[in-house]
This record gives structure tokens, C-alpha cells and sequence, in this order.
């Protein structure tokens, strides 16, 4: 019994440690102290190192911010341009179809006042030759027209001598046409056409005559006739043709 109570309190006993007894909470907030102060210490190395390598964020935001503005500006002066350069060409469109109307229109009254002076020498050279003949055809031409098979036609009829009254009457086209290696004639305007009355005539000294006629596209007009008719003959009173290369 001695030896057992000496083993179990004398100097042979087990050792005893007493410790104190800490709540689970305040391990956890402990814990949770000593990791953010490491990643803030972290954070602080990670960053110094930056500074030290010459990276700054906050210069580095500062210039993207600045970047940012810039590409803003230039977009906005982009559209400015953009919507002048638009301005722009549709200026030069319309002032390029206004030069090309007043160019039109200069080369139509050049042409007219050509047309006039001819007329007048004529007019003149019939007078002093005092011709003696009724009616006549002058200056018939017959060109190609800027569609393909169209043809323009201009003519001037006189009527001199001491015949004073009206003369009445209607134009008749007669057309050789070439299509396909085969030659057809063709008649201007057709007798059943809705458009006869375009082709009458009515004049006491002179009467200008102007117009257009269309063909097969791809043909080819060899010569063109014009014929005159006073009302009430079956015969042509004049007659003038036109070759055409």
C-alpha cells in the first residue's frame, strides 16, 4: 500500500500539465488575424515589388483613363469628319450635275443659234434667188440617239412663192433596216398606230420638225425617207433620203 502511494504521489509519480481552457471563437478569430495580416503583408510585398520594377497602378489606371478619353475624342472628331466628308461629296455630286445641266444647256443654245444663222442664210439665199418653188424640204439629218436602236431625226420645211395660205399635210418615214443579215422596210407611223396625229403638219412659211423613232435593237438603219403628204393626195408631194453609214 506505501508503495503504491508513492508511486502514485512521490517522485516516480506521472507528470501533470495544467493548461487553460480557451473558447473555440476566439481560436477562430485569431486564426483568421494572422491570415489577413499575412495576405496584407503579401499584398504589400506583392505591390512594393511592382513599384520597385517600376509598375505603378495607380499611373497605370490613370493612363488607361486617359487612353480612354482620348479614343472618345477621336471618335467624336472621326464622326465630325465623316458627316463633313459626306457633306461634302454630295456638294460636289450637285454641283457636278449643275455643270453638267448649264453645259447641256449652253451646247442646246449653241446649237439652236447654229441652226438659226443656217436658217437665215438659207432664207436669205432663197430670197435672193427668188425661188419660185412651193414647198421644200431643208436640212434633213437623221443620227443614232444614246439608246441603242434609237434614231434622231430634225428637218425644216419652207413653203416660198405667192402661195399665202396654210399648208396642211402629214410626214411619212420610210426606213431600211438591216437585222440578222436580212433587209426589212419599215414604215413611220403605222397606220393603225394611236400616234398619227404627232406626224401632221401645218404651217404658211416654215415649220421645224423633230422627233425620234425606235428599231430593233441590234438592227442597223441604212437610209431613212421622209415623205411629205398634202391632205387629201395618196401621192407624196416631197421626198428626201438620208443614207446612213
Amino acid at each position: 500500500m506505501i508503495k503504491a502511494l508513492r508511486r502514485k504521489f512521490g517522485i516516480a509519480a506521472p507528470r501533470v500539465a495544467v493548461r487553460t481552457q480557451v473558447a473555440w471563437y476566439w481560436r477562430w478569430l485569431v486564426m483568421i488575424l494572422m491570415i489577413t495580416l499575412v495576405l496584407a503583408l503579401a499584398w504589400w510585398m506583392y505591390d512594393s515589388g511592382r513599384k520597385f520594377a517600376g509598375f505603378d497602378s495607380g499611373q497605370a489606371e490613370h493612363e488607361m483613363a486617359r487612353q480612354a478619353e482620348l479614343n472618345v475624342r477621336l471618335q467624336t472628331e472621326n464622326a465630325v469628319l465623316q458627316h463633313e466628308v459626306t457633306a461634302s461629296e454630295r456638294q460636289l455630286q450637285i454641283e457636278r450635275s449643275t455643270y453638267g445641266d448649264l453645259a447641256k444647256q449652253v451646247k442646246d443654245l449653241s446649237d439652236e443659234n447654229t441652226g438659226l444663222k443656217e436658217d437665215l442664210a438659207f432664207f436669205q439665199s432663197l430670197l435672193s434667188a427668188g425661188s419660185k418653188e412651193a414647198v421644200s424640204i431643208y436640212r434633213f439629218n437623221v443620227e443614232p440617239d444614246t439608246l441603242p436602236g434609237e434614231y434622231r431625226y430634225r428637218l425644216l420645211l419652207l413653203q416660198m412663192g405667192p402661195r399665202q395660205k396654210e399648208f396642211q399635210g402629214k410626214l411619212q418615214f420610210v426606213i431600211d433596216v438591216l437585222y440578222n443579215g436580212k433587209k426589212n422596210v419599215m414604215t413611220i407611223p403605222d397606220e393603225n398606230g394611236p400616234d398619227l396625229q404627232a406626224y401632221n403638219i401645218n404651217f404658211k412659211y416654215y415649220q421645224r420638225v423633230e422627233g425620234s423613232f425606235r428599231i430593233e435593237p441590234g438592227a442597223v438603219a441604212k437610209s431613212v425617207q421622209v415623205r411629205v403628204f398634202e391632205n387629201g393626195a395618196s401621192e407624196a408631194r416631197l421626198m428626201q433620203t438620208v443614207n446612213l453609214s
